[in-house]
């Protein structure tokens, strides 16, 4: 068994332009502060952290982690999850995702999927600069318009789906497996995917790619109702990263799991800051414990009701809480006897007239 390490901070949520959220030495004094140790950083600042320069220059990236140390802290993962979202984009979404490209590719689903998978590919280069083993992303979807089966679709069209999506995602998990770094899918609705049939079948469709892997966050699981501690269970071995996220799930005679299209503070299944919520979080840091997974804890810090200073300073507290440092060595083995040969055969009575010698 290994101990995990955390608590660690996704970013994403707390970037702004005002002080201490606009400069990567702000936010990484504002967090130490809180009491993080490491900092999930997205891809998609430059002016916070710029993936081009850290995937061409070790010094930039020197830099960084030396800055970073000062304040006590290191990088658990880069992330891509806007950059990967737009590896895959069904046409149905294509004004919507068009401002997580870049303009000069805004409007050309062609030239907008080579530019993200050049970052994705910059941030593999990068991460092993900066000494990461694990990477945080989306995988992108063109199969999620016809996730409800009506009008009843054919085999065919998720099949093709799925098949693309590999034809895409295997270069760059190529490049990512040269550099010695996991992918890490954050499972997701509105991504292909969002379960563990929905990864099943791409793993399959990447011929059980070693870089392959998962960001397992309960909340996306409890509110599509799943069983997350069964999900441990059967996928820890491909688990390489966690984002301590809580929720809740209220269904009513009115609303259930699809929402209703209504805001997050009226939804049936709602985010909520760790400990808020209904997820059994001990049991999870004790699967997590049991399996040996030894990577980050990182706060993902989203609650529709919560302010979110409070959701951070609170959710370092939490996860700190909740990290088990694992034994080495067997409660009782200060009653272990000896192991000789001879002493077990007797022990089970096989010895003598009972022994086949």
């Amino acid at each position: 068994m290994k101990t995990l390490k955390g608590p660690g901070l996704f970013l994403s949520q707390f970037i702004g332009q005002d002080a201490p959220f606009n400069t990567l030495d702000n936010l990484a004094q504002w967090a130490a502060d809180l009491g993080f140790k490491a900092l999930q950083i997205p891809c998609n600042h430059p002016h916070i952290f710029d993936v081009e320069k850290a995937a061409n220059s070790q010094s930039y990236c020197d830099d960084i982690r030396e800055r970073l140390a000062a304040y006590g802290l290191t990088i658990s993962e880069l992330s891509t999850h806007l950059e990967g979202q737009l590896i895959a984009v069904h046409p149905a979404y294509d004004e919507a995702f068009n401002d997580f490209a870049p303009e000069a590719v805004r409007h050309d689903p062609r030239a907008r999927q080579q530019w993200a998978t050049g970052v994705l590919m910059q941030a593999a280069q990068a991460s092993a600069r900066l000494g990461l083993t694990a990477h945080a992303t989306f995988s992108g979807a063109l199969a999620w318009p016809y996730f409800y089966p009506w009008p009843p679709r054919k085999a065919a069209l998720i099949d093709t789906a799925f098949s693309e999506l590999a034809v895409r995602w295997k270069p760059i998990l190529d490049v990512f497996d040269h550099h010695g770094v996991d992918v890490c899918y954050e499972l997701h609705p509105s991504e292909d995917l969002h379960d563990g049939i929905s990864f099943e079948r791409f793993l399959a469709a990447v011929d059980h790619h070693p870089r392959c892997n998962i960001l397992f966050d309960p909340s996306h699981m409890l509110l599509q109702q799943m069983d997350y501690l069964a999900f441990i269970d059967i996928y820890h071995s491909r688990i390489k990263a966690f984002h301590v996220k809580d929720a809740e799930f209220t269904p009513s005679g009115r609303s259930g799991v699809y929402g209703g299209y209504q805001t997050w503070i009226e939804r049936a299944g709602r985010f909520r800051s760790p400990g808020d919520g209904q997820i059994d979080f001990k049991a999870i840091f004790s699967k997590l414990a049991q399996y040996g997974y030894d990577g980050w804890a990182v706060l993902e810090w989203e609650c529709c009701l919560k302010d979110a200073a409070t959701g951070a300073r609170e959710g370092a507290q939490f996860i700190a809480q909740n990290i088990i440092p694992v034994a080495d060595r067997a409660f009782d083995d200060f009653a272990a006897t000896g192991e000789s040969d001879t002493a077990i055969r007797s022990m089970l009575g096989i010895t003598g007239v009972n022994s086949h010698d």
